[in-house]
C-alpha cells in the first residue's frame, strides 16, 4: 500500500502538467473577434443590421434608378412621374387580376400626394437622401474628429488648448441653430466646383457640428494610452510622435471612431429630415423624407394621412435600427466587457 504525503489544496505534478497543458490549448481573441463573436450571437443586433442593410440597398437601388431615368428614355424620372388626375388617392391593395395587373398596381399600395406620384416611390427614392447624408456627413466627420482629437490627447499643451477651445465654442451654439446658419452662409457658395447650397453643403454643415464628440472621447482616451508602457519604449527606440500616433495610438481608439460612426448616423438622418422640413435640405423637387412631412402637414386636417405615415413609419424604422444596433456595437467593443 502506498501513502502519499500530500497537503490538502496542494495539487500533484501530474495535475499541475494536465492544467497547464489544458491552458495551452486554449486560444485567446482579440477585441475585434470577440465583438463579431459577440454581434453574431445577438439576434435584435443582426435583425437590426438586416434592417440597415435593407435601407442601404433600396439607396443604391433608388441612385441606380435616378441615373438610368437620366440617361434613357424609358424610365420617368421623379418629376415626369406627375399625374395630376391621380392626385390624393388614398391606399388600395395591390389588383390580383393578372401579374401583369398586380405589378402594376404595387406602386399606388401606399396611395398618391398632391401631384399623383405614388407615396410608396417617393419614400423609397427618399431613403437615397437620408441614407447618403448619413454616410457622407460622418465620412467627413469621424476621421476629422479622431484626428484632432488624437492630437490634442498626444501633444497637449498649446494644440491641446488651441483644439479644445474650438470645439468648446462651436458646442456651445445648439446645433440646429449653427446648423441653420451655415446653410444660410452657403447660399450661392461654390467650392471646386461644387454648389454648397444644395446637399453638399448639408454634409459639410453636419460634419462641423457632428465632429465633437469623437473629439472628446478619443483626447481623454489618448491621454491615457501615452502613458502606456508601450508607447514610452516607442518613444525610447527613437519614433517620432506622427509614427507613434499613426502606428500605437489611432489603432487603440479605432473602436470608438466605429461606435461615433454608428451612432452618428442617427444625428445625421434626423438633422437633414429636420433641414427639408424648412426647406434648407434637398433641392427643389428632390424626393425627401423631411419634404414629405413638409408638403402632407397640412393634409391631416383633410383626412389625408398617407404620405406623412410614410415618411413617419421609414424614419422610425431607420432610427430605431440604427440606435439599437449602435448600443449593441458599443458593448461588444467595450474592452472591459470582453469574453463576457
Amino acid at each position: 500500500m502506498t501513502i502519499q504525503n500530500e497537503k490538502p489544496g496542494e495539487a500533484t505534478a501530474s495535475q499541475l502538467g494536465g492544467q497547464q497543458g489544458s491552458g495551452a490549448s486554449i486560444k485567446g481573441r482579440s477585441l475585434w473577434s470577440d465583438a463579431r463573436r459577440r454581434l453574431w450571437r445577438d439576434k435584435a443586433a443582426m435583425v437590426c443590421l438586416a434592417i440597415i442593410a435593407l435601407y442601404a440597398l433600396v439607396a443604391i437601388a433608388a441612385t441606380v434608378y435616378d441615373f438610368a431615368a437620366e440617361h434613357s428614355d424609358g424610365l420617368k424620372t421623379f418629376q415626369e412621374m406627375a399625374n395630376y388626375d391621380r392626385a390624393y388617392r388614398g391606399p388600395q391593395l395591390p389588383s390580383t387580376e393578372s401579374w401583369g395587373a398586380f405589378w402594376r398596381s404595387v406602386p399606388d399600395v401606399l396611395g398618391t400626394d398632391w401631384s399623383g406620384r405614388s407615396v410608396l416611390v417617393k419614400t423609397l427614392l427618399g431613403a437615397k437622401v437620408s441614407m447618403t447624408v448619413g454616410l457622407m456627413a460622418n465620412i467627413i466627420a469621424v476621421p476629422l474628429g479622431m484626428l484632432l482629437g488624437a492630437i490634442a490627447g498626444y501633444y497637449g499643451r498649446w494644440s491641446d488648448n488651441v483644439i479644445v477651445w474650438l470645439y468648446s465654442t462651436l458646442a456651445s451654439i445648439p446645433g440646429i441653430i449653427l446648423l441653420i446658419a451655415m446653410k444660410f452662409a452657403f447660399k450661392d457658395v461654390t467650392v471646386m466646383g461644387m454648389d454648397l447650397s444644395g446637399i453638399k453643403g448639408v454634409y459639410i454643415a453636419l460634419a462641423v457640428v457632428s465632429w465633437i464628440g469623437t473629439c472628446r472621447l478619443v483626447r481623454a482616451e489618448v491621454m491615457k494610452l501615452r502613458e502606456l508602457d508601450y508607447v514610452l519604449a516607442a518613444k525610447a527606440t527613437g519614433r517620432r510622435g506622427p509614427a507613434i500616433l499613426v502606428r500605437h495610438i489611432i489603432p487603440n481608439v479605432m473602436h470608438i471612431g466605429i461606435i461615433n460612426f454608428s451612432l452618428g448616423f442617427v444625428g445625421a438622418v434626423q438633422a437633414e429630415v429636420i433641414l427639408s422640413y424648412l426647406g434648407l435640405g434637398v433641392d427643389v423637387g428632390t424626393p425627401s423624407w423631411g419634404v414629405m412631412i413638409n408638403s402632407a402637414r397640412m393634409d391631416l386636417f383633410a383626412g389625408r394621412w398617407w404620405e406623412l405615415t410614410a415618411a413617419v413609419v421609414a424614419i422610425f424604422l431607420l432610427v430605431l435600427a440604427l440606435n439599437i444596433f449602435g448600443d449593441r456595437l458599443r458593448d461588444a467593443l467595450d474592452p472591459r466587457l470582453k469574453n463576457v
